[in-house]
């Protein structure tokens, strides 16, 4: 079966669905009502750019960056279904946010590697952050600061 990655801009509604899927295997939504195809369409608009992963007609991995365009990015939502783990998607995932970011000139690259996730980043050439600590400040939209 042959895999392809693509850039997209403006999903489609089925694809929309497809990614909100992929959120929630992921273990990222669990429990919240997010199945809105305008939430996905708002990311991806917000993200400097991002990948699907495919095989056929299926969507089966994705990953983006955020960016400010200039000189700093943040790869962010990498992540495949878990029946086709382990056959090299998230690293061409990865591998095609760089390429592009790259192009664009971008130069210095993060990520928040979670749990689990270190080893396979570090395969791809990122190395840990001496003395940073990822930190989270959870926001909630009702709130007026």
């Amino acid at each position: 079966m042959k895999r392809a990655y693509s850039f997209i801009r403006h999903p489609t509604d089925l694809q929309a669905f497809k990614i909100i899927r992929l959120y929630q295997e992921a273990g990222w939504w669990t429990g919240q009502t997010r199945e809105n195809p305008e939430l996905i369409r708002r990311i991806v608009a917000g993200s400097h750019c991002f990948v699907l992963a495919g095989a056929e007609d299926e969507i089966i991995g994705m990953g983006r960056a955020i960016s400010d365009g200039i000189n700093d990015a943040y790869i962010q939502d990498v992540t495949v279904l878990p029946e086709f783990r382990g056959q090299g998607l998230g690293r061409g995932i990865v591998e095609e946010i760089l390429k592009r970011l790259r192009t664009d000139g971008l130069q210095w690259i993060g990520l928040i590697a979670a749990g689990h996730t270190h080893p396979f980043y570090r395969k791809l050439g990122f190395e840990e952050m001496p003395a940073a600590t990822p930190m989270l400040l959870m926001m909630n939209p009702d709130e007026v600061y």
